[in-house]
């Protein structure tokens, strides 16, 4: 009997029968990795392109299309720039560049004006019919594009930021502060810094890569950690020209978690408000989205997806993960409320997009905690 090639036929049998299990191993690998791309794609970012997409890609700021006889009322289908900073973080955080492209084609083509400061609003149609730009939404695109470049390197990106931030510093500033807006037709600007706009992560992205200098990083920060507190709640405003802080009467819940979120960046205790919040939702089992501020009491019985969304977006950054836990359910809850409209956060056959890319946000930054602690 002749064994060499018995062996020979054997060993190329043998070497045929793994390369076919490795083929199998590598596309059950890779159909799984897709697989878990597709779960990992949120049903929000699904509703929000197909049902909140205005023709030109920008983004509708309402479900249901609707005019404003207000200016400064938005319109249904109108697109803020507001909603494309949080689209671009969004994207950005999940590492998602197609979609933060998208995003940045739309900055550079539609939202940057001739004098490169961002229309705070568009018309359905790309066009716009405003003069101004709202700082906090003007910080929060400069943030993305500044962890943007971070991630892919991309000069465009960093002079966009550049650009962006240079107009800022020329004309969104009175008495060395930067102030809520400018009016590029009318040439004034407003008297306040609404202290939600102080963007704490965008102004240290800033400052780290040479776009403001130290000294106007903790210009701005100072108003923060040295903000008055009445036991609870956070001022509203700082006024440039007197140097005083201003109070609302009425507290939006999402002013006051935005600012807390910017407060705990800095490593600053928020546990009055947290304390506060916890108590509320432990005893009514729901977040009203306004307060009378004299008697601690809701002004409002209405809960808001964004709401909970910025509550925990907090907790994560506060590392309170029992409480991002807690809030997690209510958020949910929230979505899906109309079968038409999957991974929708809809109501009464309409929405609002902040009502969604908030809670979108702190979806993606829930479950990433979630899975760093398994």
């Amino acid at each position: 009997m002749k064994l060499r090639p018995f062996i020979a036929e054997r060993r190329k049998n043998t070497i045929f029968i793994f390369m076919i299990l490795a083929l199998v191993l590598a596309l059950v690998t890779f159909i799984y990795i897709r697989q878990n791309d597709r779960r990992e794609l949120s049903s929000t970012i699904t509703f929000v392109e197909k049902y909140m997409t205005n023709p030109n890609g920008t983004l509708a700021s309402y479900l249901q299309d609707f005019e404003s006889d207000n200016p400064d009322v938005v319109a249904g289908h109108e697109a803020l720039s507001e909603s494309l900073g949080l689209w671009m973080q969004a994207a950005v955080l999940n590492k998602d560049k197609k979609r933060f492209d998208g995003s940045f084609k739309l900055l550079q083509e539609l939202f940057i004006s001739p004098q490169n400061y961002v229309y705070w609003k568009l018309q359905p149609d790309g066009k716009a019919e405003v003069n101004t730009s709202a700082l906090g939404d003007d910080f929060r695109i400069i943030g993305a594009l500044l962890d943007a470049y971070d991630l892919w390197q991309e000069k465009e990106v960093l002079d966009t930021a550049e650009k962006l931030t240079k107009t800022l510093r020329s004309s969104l500033r009175v008495e060395g502060y930067f102030v809520d807006y400018h009016d590029f037709k009318h040439e004034t600007s407003a008297g306040e810094l609404s202290l939600v706009y102080v963007d704490t992560a965008a102004l240290q992205a800033m400052q780290r890569h040479g776009l403001i200098d130290r000294g106007m990083l903790d210009k701005h920060t100072d108003l923060l950690l040295n903000m008055p507190n009445d036991g609870t709640f956070f001022p509203k405003a700082f006024q440039v020209t007197s140097r005083m802080y201003r109070y609302d009467q009425e507290i939006n819940l999402i002013d006051q978690l935005i600012v807390g979120i910017h407060l705990a960046e800095l490593g600053k205790s928020v546990e009055p408000l947290t304390a506060f919040l916890k108590q509320e939702l432990t005893a009514r089992d729901m977040l009203p989205g306004r307060y009378d501020r004299e008697i601690r009491e809701p002004s409002v019985n209405y809960e808001s997806p964004a709401v909970y969304g910025l509550a925990i977006l907090l907790a994560c950054e506060i590392k309170d993960r029992a409480w991002a836990e807690q809030l997690y359910p209510h958020m949910i809850a929230m979505r899906d409320n109309d079968p038409r409209f999957e991974g929708g956060y809809v109501f009464d056959r309409n929405s609002h997009l902040f009502d969604n890319l908030v809670p979108l946000l702190a979806e993606n930054v829930y479950m990433k905690n979630a899975s760093e602690h398994e």
